[in-house]
């Protein structure tokens, strides 16, 4: 399953999408609005960089394909990052099986999909 199928759901085409030229864009991220970091969780130690960006105020969007949601690491796993995102006042969500979102204090993910 591909990244946008695995973000967006359902099944969509590479004829849905449009080329961008990285060219037509500012390559210089700004300093000072939150970023969307993506992330792979395969072991206990992956967890420490996600938790200083959500530290720093960041979203992180963490592939956990590599455990199952009733893997006792993952839940391990899943509790700490439960602890980060209450004590910042952030949220966490798990999509599907295969992807944990947290995101920072004033951030919260919406339980439903867009229609």
């Amino acid at each position: 399953m591909g990244l946008m199928s695995r973000l967006l759901g359902g099944d969509r085409s590479t004829d849905d999408y449009v080329e961008l030229d990285i060219d037509d864009f500012d390559a210089t991220p700004s300093d000072s609005g939150t970023q969307v970091h993506i992330a792979t969780i395969g072991e206990q130690g992956d967890v420490v960089p996600i938790k200083d960006a959500i530290y720093d105020g960041d979203i992180v969007i963490a592939d956990i394909t590599r455990h199952t949601t009733t893997d006792r690491t993952m839940e391990h796993i899943s509790d700490e990052l439960k602890q980060v995102a209450d004590e910042v006042g952030g949220d966490i969500i798990q999509k599907d099986d295969d992807q944990l979102i947290i995101t920072p204090g004033g951030i919260s993910v919406a339980r439903s999909r867009l229609e």
